[in-house]
């Protein structure tokens, strides 16, 4: 006996409602799974964010329609189906998965665990199920009750029993759970086991669902297909998809973790005997047994079983081998940063029908990040549409202004980023022509439309009128002038860049005889944001900022493997250039330095934010964490003196936070804004009962070392 496996659909079927789900008005479902056994099938789909909408009446109404019209159609005629939607139950509102089968609803399963954590506020809009193994009776709208017939059908944690095999449902964050469904499931008698998911890409995370998935088949014994959404959900999140397929605790398939793909076919042969042959442990029939026997605060007997009419399994063909296990594919932290980024730049672009991106191009390591992240991009789009990916070429077409009837199709990535990627380098007197030849170099490497202009006289015009109202003449710091004049004269160059890069992006395409607008593109990393060391209103500024979530170091890792990987080395003056804002005068005497400007080392303010969210540290621990890791580099005192800036310039720059242009979310420490990072707006600065207690800490160290 045995199934065959498919994420994301072999047969035309699956296929067909694949690509229903994926356009038009309901494109948010985006990654599928199905389970294919002859004629029949198992096909998921994962829905996502909507935040305060799920709130709102009208989303769970269109979910019912948009439902219905798949199931006046054949497209779940033999295709055992499981859709997410929200669904209200005696005037609660849950977070379901519905299965489908032969034009009927089966079974709606409500999510018990729900994601609380981090990007994820899903208690805000629904209710956990609080009945663990009960079932109750969901009254059907009457759109469904019109082209079904039914009336009422179960909703509750339940089993889908088919003649052949048994199937268990788990909802995305109940796998990353401590007592995840899963486990009383596959006790109870589940063999199959499936989850469709919405897990957001960030750096290094990927390790971390594989290894929960192949623990939970190792240990249990079992099938388990897990599909996850892939794509941009209209927010900083990008869904990584690497939809899977694991046997008893071996990977047997793997979809990609990027692409610009609509729909992915994945497939396995599985053969359930091997798991029932797993399944022999004593122990684990100890433990099922005692399940069972309504042990471990569950209802006896184990969770309600819905009927499934219809076979799962086919038998095997003796000649066909079940899947063998193969490696897990992990991309590396670059090319992460290459990958995601770059499908997240795409989906945004295609989806907000707007003409391309401009791009501040400064000269310096963050801004060409940036512009490599869209280099990926046009990289993957011209080999999608090589390959004769159709979706992806008309939006390219739509995209560069190219007529319905066109045959036009991107040469190169550089012919692609020549119409839809300007850059433009705004120096002043400040600037050095090393930054100016670093940009111009750059642009012609990655094909934009490049723009090096001077933006003195716009400057000067400013402090002009200001000379005019107050009569006074502000002045750098390196000319005698105050902290507070030096500050003001490199903001006023900074925000008039902002300005500028407004101006080109709007017009920019009607100078080439286009209609439209361009996305500008910001280029603040998360270690200079965290700390608040950029100008309100500046370069950070903008609509979309790839890099907003990644680390200094990551961007230069990034850029090192691009170099060689893409051919670029034009990249090698990037990496060797030291970090400079080049807002001040240059003198013999004197050269701007980011991190002699910040009183501390990228690295270090990486190390700051990963304690500060992540390590969940206030200054006080922190500090504490920081002595037997940065002991004897630093003295305690110096550490603590860092520890103290830092808090100092995170508390007073938070009102900077409020404006940040929305980014790609990389890392679990990202500040965001307030809906990631929910913490005060206005902090006393000064912290002065913190700083108190580690100052007493120091001076402990100093007395138990006298």
């Amino acid at each position: 006996m045995g199934i065959e496996t498919v994420l994301c659909a072999r047969s035309s079927w699956p296929r067909r409602l694949a690509a229903r789900c994926a356009s038009g008005r309901s494109w948010r479902f985006r990654t599928w799974a199905a389970l294919t056994a002859g004629a029949t099938a198992y096909v998921a789909s994962t829905h996502v964010q909507c935040y305060d909408h799920f709130l709102e009446r009208d989303t769970e109404q269109h979910s019912w329609e948009v439902l219905a019209e798949l199931l006046r159609t054949d497209l779940t005629d033999g295709i055992l189906c499981d859709v997410g939607m929200p669904v209200t139950h005696h005037a609660v509102l849950y977070n379901c998965r519905v299965a489908l089968l032969d034009r009927r609803i089966l079974h709606v399963r409500p999510k018990m665990w729900l994601a609380n954590d981090g990007n994820y506020r899903e208690m805000r809009y629904f209710t956990p199920w609080m009945r663990p193994h009960a079932t109750e009776t969901l009254t059907l709208p009457a759109c469904i009750t019109a082209c079904t017939g039914q009336t009422q059908v179960p909703i509750g944690d339940a089993l889908l029993a088919a003649p052949d095999t048994v199937v268990g449902v788990e909802l995305c964050e109940e796998l990353f759970t401590a007592a995840s469904p899963h486990i009383a499931h596959a006790l109870q008698g589940a063999e199959i086991l499936i989850n469709s998911s919405g897990s957001h890409h960030e750096l290094r995370k990927l390790h971390r669902r594989i290894e929960l998935i192949r623990e939970a088949t190792l240990k249990l014994g079992g099938v388990y297909l897990y599909a996850n959404q892939r794509g941009c959900d209209g927010d900083r999140l990008y869904y990584d998809g690497c939809a899977l397929i694991a046997v008893n605790g071996e990977i047997v398939a793997q979809g990609a973790q990027f692409g610009l793909d609509d729909v992915e076919v994945v497939s396995a042969t599985v053969d359930l005997a091997d798991v029932r042959a797993h399944r022999t442990a004593k122990s684990r029939g100890m433990q099922a047994a005692w399940l069972a026997a309504g042990h471990g605060g569950l209802p006896a007997g184990g969770p309600p079983r819905v009927d499934v009419p219809q076979r799962l399994t086919r038998t095997a063909q003796l000649t066909e081998p079940p899947s063998a296990p193969q490696p897990v594919h992990y991309h590396t932290p670059p090319e992460e940063i290459a990958l995601g980024p770059a499908c997240w730049l795409w989906d945004y672009l295609r989806r907000s029908r707007t003409q391309g991106f401009l791009l501040p191009l400064s000269g310096g390591l963050d801004s060409c990040a940036t512009a490599v992240i869209v280099h990926s991009m046009c990289r993957l789009v011209h080999a999608s549409c090589a390959a004769g990916n159709e979706q992806v070429l008309a939006d390219a077409r739509r995209i560069v202004g190219e007529p319905a009837d066109s045959s036009w199709v991107p040469a190169s990535p550089q012919a692609l980023a020549e119409r839809l990627f300007v850059t433009c380098y705004m120096g002043t007197a400040n600037s050095s022509e090393a930054t100016r030849e670093r940009a111009r170099s750059l642009a012609a490497a990655v094909g934009s439309c490049h723009y090096a202009f001077d933006i003195d006289s716009a400057v000067s015009a400013v402090l002009h009128v200001f000379q005019l109202v107050t009569r006074c003449t502000p002045r750098f710091r390196v000319h005698g002038g105050s902290p507070a004049e030096n500050l003001a004269l490199q903001n006023i160059q900074a925000r008039l860049r902002m300005v500028f890069a407004y101006l080109f992006a709007q017009l920019a395409p009607w100078v080439h005889g286009r209609t439209g607008g361009l996305l500008v593109l910001g280029s603040a990393n998360v270690d200079e944001t965290l700390r608040g060391y950029l100008t309100k209103y500046d370069n950070s500024a903008a609509d979309l900022n790839p890099i907003g979530g990644i680390a200094k170091a990551d961007l230069r890792h990034f850029v090192s493997y691009a170099e060689s990987a893409f051919a670029l080395p034009e990249l090698g003056a990037f990496l060797t250039a030291p970090p400079t804002a080049e807002l001040e005068p240059i003198t013999a005497e004197y050269v701007q330095s980011d991190e002699a400007d910040m009183g501390m080392t990228y690295d270090e303010l990486t190390v700051f934010g990963r304690l500060r969210k992540v390590g969940k540290c206030g200054p006080y621990s922190l500090f504490v964490k920081l002595l037997p890791l940065w002991t004897p580099r630093l003295t305690p005192e110096a550490i603590a003196a860092k520890v103290k800036t830092f808090f100092f310039e995170y508390a007073r720059n938070r009102h900077k936070t409020t404006t940040l242009t929305p980014a790609y979310h990389a890392e679990s420490y990202s500040p965001e804004d307030h809906r990631f990072d929910l913490r005060p707006f206005l902090y006393p600065v000064h912290f002065s009962y913190q700083f108190r207690r580690i100052y007493e800490v120091i001076a402990q160290l100093r007395g138990s070392a006298s």
